[in-house]
């Protein structure tokens, strides 16, 4: 008799727990549905901003309320073949073997890190940072981690890779609310990312995982570093066709 009381007791506390997790189920879907529209939408629509852009002008306005961010939108074919190897070439070398996260590339950022004891290398491919500059935060979490890779998979899944780089190339920071190739050609080199020759293209390129501390520091050594095994990787590179 006590057994059963004790069971029939529980009875509303198991319901509610499933209840629970059903709600967390549903919230979950219906956040995926909300990014996966969003991610349709590009198909044949540019963003006007990004979740980056966005909450960095927010930041820099709350010193500066005049100050604004530069950014000009250019199609996939005006952008310099160089120019496009140059990014593969520095970001995401196996761009065109996987569909948004590389596993061979996160194993060999894992054991770069071990051996370094320290992280230097983060494995996340192109889909995965325009995933992150299109939809979320600079925030390190497990779940921010989780739902780049979800958004990641949708990316490619819905666009393809030719549109996947070319929003890319036209929304990666290149410096202090200095967004796309386009823009960075013209402050640093004077001139269209169409025009960019392979020196050029392989030095932008390379300020790209580190590119506001890059933009007071074009004569930094590793700068000059990266640039050089940029340029000695772009002639393997291999980017989506016209």
């Amino acid at each position: 008799m006590h057994q059963r009381k004790k069971t029939t007791k529980n009875r509303p506390i198991r319901r509610w727990f499933w209840r629970l997790i059903g709600l967390a189920l549903l919230a979950f879907l219906l956040v995926q549905l909300w990014f996966f529209v969003q991610v349709w939408h590009l198909r044949d629509h540019n963003p006007e901003t990004t979740a980056f852009m966005r909450e960095r002008l927010e930041m820099l306005q709350g010193i500066r309320p005049d100050i604004t961010a530069q950014q000009i939108y250019v199609p996939y074919e005006s952008i310099s073949p160089a120019a496009r190897r140059a990014v593969v070439a520095s970001e995401d070398d196996r761009f065109m073997d996987h569909w948004g996260i590389d596993v061979v590339g996160l194993r060999h950022a894992m054991e770069r890190n071990l051996e370094a004891g320290e992280i230097v290398a983060g494995g996340s491919t192109i889909t995965q940072q325009l995933a992150k500059n299109l939809f979320l935060s600079a925030d390190q979490s497990l779940w921010r981690k989780g739902q780049e890779a979800i958004i990641a998979l949708m990316l490619e899944a819905t666009l393809g890779k030719r549109r996947i780089l070319e929003l890319y190339l036209n929304y990666a920071e290149w410096g202090n609310l200095l967004y796309g190739i386009e823009a960075a050609a013209r402050h640093y080199h004077g001139k269209s990312a169409g025009q960019l020759g392979k020196r050029e293209a392989a030095q932008l390129a390379a300020m790209l995982p580190n590119p506001r501390f890059y933009q007071d520091n074009r004569s930094a050594r590793g700068l000059q570093v990266r640039t050089k095994a940029v340029l000695g990787r772009m002639e393997y590179s291999r980017t989506p066709p016209l």
